[in-house]
């Protein structure tokens, strides 16, 4: 039942986005295990307009933060505003809550702003004055970054960007796609409709149905070979890559790269992991965990690269 809604969403949203069926995965993926996802590529790539259409195909409620450098925690989260009538505070609640939220160029705003979207992100809650404040469900960050200009950014720190649950390139299209899309664009009178497909209810029963996806234990153990092949690279003949790594994945890596192959076999209509669905969303998960030292950074030497290297080495079994 829910497979087939989840093709309608995908082809409802081929209306608008072309060429990024990876991209499209991906949030889903996320949306269906309440991850948040990290989005990085160069302008123009439609990551903005990929996440308004998924939010209207999706009939959940859209909110769009351009993180700037004078953005302050208030603007993300809400403040106390005084009201002289009623001699008193009231809660003006601030653009985060909301059930998708896009906070563009994230990296353009200094830590304390950074710091309260990340602290939403974990707590799923807020505190305005002295109230807790719960987020509304589902509750899911897609932030962009732009990795082409360095001036005037804040980049995440580590501990931070940990929380997100994968981190996407997006790059560009093909030849034929562009194709389309300059086409399709070039018609100023263009204007696309999008339907909603499905509602909060379904997201709910998707996440459920996700979750009774089975994985076997040997696959439980293979991602725990491969995680731990980023933190002792030594002990899996991983002579080269020992080099230049400085700290494995963490723990969050584990748990979203069990939970994000069990959605992939989920989108595709299985009801079972196979070792495929997890080498194919280890690069996503794995690549903002791995922290390299400056020798591989001399060298050339890409966390891709890496990555590659641990799922070639390291066995199933």
């Amino acid at each position: 039942m829910y497979i087939e809604k989840i093709k309608d969403v995908l082809n409802e949203m081929g209306k608008v986005v072309v060429g990024q069926d990876k991209l499209l995965n991906r949030l889903l993926i996320g949306l269906f295990t309440g991850g948040h996802i990290l989005l990085e590529g160069v302008p123009g790539l439609a990551k903005t307009l990929t996440i308004n259409v998924m939010a209207k195909v999706l009939h959940l409620d859209f909110k769009r933060i351009q993180f700037t450098p004078d953005l302050l925690p208030a603007d993300l989260i809400g403040t106390m505003i005084y009201k002289p009538k009623i001699g008193d505070y009231e809660v003006k609640k601030g653009p985060i809550f909301s059930n998708i939220i896009l906070a563009d160029e994230v990296n353009r705003s200094p830590a304390k702003v950074q710091s309260a979207l990340l602290e939403a992100m974990q707590e799923k809650q807020v505190t305005i004055g002295d109230e807790t404040y719960l987020l509304d469900r589902p509750f899911v960050v897609l932030a962009t970054q732009n990795p082409v200009e360095q001036e005037g950014t804040y980049p995440l720190p580590e501990a931070q960007i940990d929380r997100f649950m994968m981190k996407v390139y997006v790059d560009y299209l093909e030849k034929d796609k562009e194709l389309e899309v300059m086409r399709r664009m070039s018609d100023i009178n263009y204007d696309y409709q999008i339907k909603p497909i499905l509602n909060k209810e379904d997201i709910f029963a998707i996440r459920d149905n996700v979750n009774k996806v089975n994985i076997s234990e040997t696959l439980e153990k293979y991602i725990i070979e491969l995680v731990f092949a980023t933190r002792r690279p030594l002990e899996y003949g991983l002579r080269d890559e020992a080099r230049y790594i400085q700290f494995g994945v963490s723990p969050r890596a584990t748990i979203y790269l069990n939970r994000a192959a069990k959605a992939l076999a989920y989108l595709e209509g299985r009801d079972y992991v196979l070792p495929e669905d997890i080498k194919e969303l280890a690069p996503d998960i794995m690549n903002h965990r791995i922290l390299l030292n400056y020798e591989a950074e001399a060298d050339g030497v890409r966390t891709m690269a890496i990555i590659d290297s641990i799922l070639r080495k390291v066995a199933i079994g």
